[in-house]
């Protein structure tokens, strides 16, 4: 099983770091095209989301130089990345993936947008060519994984999010939402969610500003707020007391300059800004002006903490399911691999048994239906019994580490690999 991963999170890099690494969803398709066509690479997938860049790949001899393409895509000089990277490989790249999928590697454990990211990066990779065969198995698998974690665990129970717990920050600091005006930068998924947390914890009113003004518009009508222009954003974002920003602009939009309209504007009342993009959305420069307070996606970990000790058993629940979901698909994957070699071994002795029928025939003369039927039933038997001992070993060592060997000596020994070589 030559499955590579690399890559960086929540965990192992600041956002600072994430941030150079992300790829927006414009790009994604290319760049997961690019990844495919990477020198060792057979198959792979790109997972870019606020808290992890993850690559995914079938490799030819399972030592692909993932670095090389991080290196070379993002033009970045490994050093500034390499000390915040981790790899995975094998049963490890699996139990990684899976992990992922079901939330038990989010920042904060059991939340549900991961899955769905997972999901999307995997339509991508399939519209562009880049997942089949193997790897398409795998993600198949790691989403009936995630499905069974949730279904068996109550490890996503009480559904939790970034925009939830940003939402919890915000009461932290204001003490109440009753009353608070928030406008919303960005009309993604993520958006959303935040506009129902504020609603249900009694914000007064909602304003959203997207690049495609009918996507604010329509996220605006939804929860009874009004819809601003993107180009008018510096123009009214002073009326929020609560910025909640989630773009993919590769750069940030709020600038000190910015902060210190606003806060003019505003004669001084706080302002508060929780950024969930990446890369951000808020220059941290913003940070340093008396009133406003800029709370980014590594800053909601502290808030996450409560939520994570909460759910450690279950988690440790979910963990078992993975383990043996892990076993199971290296079984199944095993298995395929000795299948064809079994199928060829039955082909070969099959066509020796024809053979050898015909050139009974021939010294017997015209057989009898009966005789026919003895002689099939013979030689068919001889066959089913020598055939047994090789396929059962074949079977069993699918599921241990020996499998390779065994496959190319039962090839070897009844000259399947020389068949196998003059037919390709």
């Amino acid at each position: 099983m030559n499955f590579q991963l690399i890559g960086v999170n929540h965990n192992t890099a600041p956002v600072e770091v994430r941030e150079k690494l992300a790829v927006p969803e414009s790009r994604l398709p290319e760049a997961t095209k690019l990844f495919a066509g990477h020198p060792g690479v057979e198959e792979g997938l790109i997972l870019s989301t606020c808290n992890r860049v993850e690559l995914l790949a079938r490799t030819k001899n399972g030592s692909a130089d993932l670095r090389g393409f991080l290196r070379d895509y993002f033009r970045m000089d490994p050093a500034d990345f390499a000390p915040h990277l981790y790899e995975r490989a094998g049963n490890d790249a699996i139990r990684h993936l899976f992990r992922v999928a079901s939330s038990l590697d989010s920042m904060i454990v059991g939340e549900p947008q991961i899955l769905g990211q997972v999901k999307e990066a995997y339509a991508t990779a399939r519209a562009v060519g880049a997942v089949h065969s193997q790897l398409d198995l795998l993600l198949t698998r790691a989403f009936a994984v995630a499905k069974r974690v949730r279904t068996e665990t109550a490890v996503g129970s009480s559904a939790v999010s970034v925009a939830s717990v940003a939402v919890e920050l915000a009461k932290k600091i204001f003490g109440s939402l009753q009353g608070k005006h928030v406008y919303l930068v960005g009309a993604g998924k993520m958006s959303e969610l935040a506009a129902r947390h504020l609603l249900a914890h009694g914000a007064a009113s909602i304003f959203v500003a997207n690049r495609t003004h009918e996507r604010a518009a329509q996220l605006a009508d939804k929860f009874g707020g009004e819809a601003i222009r993107f180009e008018q954003l510096y123009e009214t974002c002073d009326r929020a007391d609560i910025v909640i920003t989630s773009t993919g602009a590769p750069h940030a939009i709020f600038r000190r300059e910015h902060g210190e309209l606003f806060m003019s504007r505003r004669k001084n009342r706080p302002m508060f800004f929780i950024d969930i993009a990446v890369p951000r959305d808020v220059d941290a420069e913003m940070n340093k002006l008396d009133g406003i307070f800029v709370y980014d996606i590594d800053d909601l970990q502290q808030a996450v903490t409560a939520h994570v000790a909460g759910r450690r058993q279950e988690a440790e629940r979910a963990e078992a399911i993975v383990d043996l979901e892990v076993e199971r698909f290296q079984a199944r994957i095993q298995t395929r691999d000795v299948v064809p070699t079994i199928v060829s071994l039955q082909d070969h002795l099959e066509t020796i048994r024809q053979a050898e029928i015909d050139r009974a025939r021939g010294r017997l003369g015209e057989l009898t239906p009966d005789q026919e039927h003895a002689l099939d039933a013979l030689t068919r038997g001889i066959v089913n019994k020598i055939m047994h001992t090789p396929i059962s070993t074949l079977k069993t060592a699918a599921r241990e580490s020996e499998a390779t060997t065994v496959v190319d000596v039962v090839r070897r020994l009844f000259n399947l690999q020389n068949k196998k070589e003059d037919q390709g």
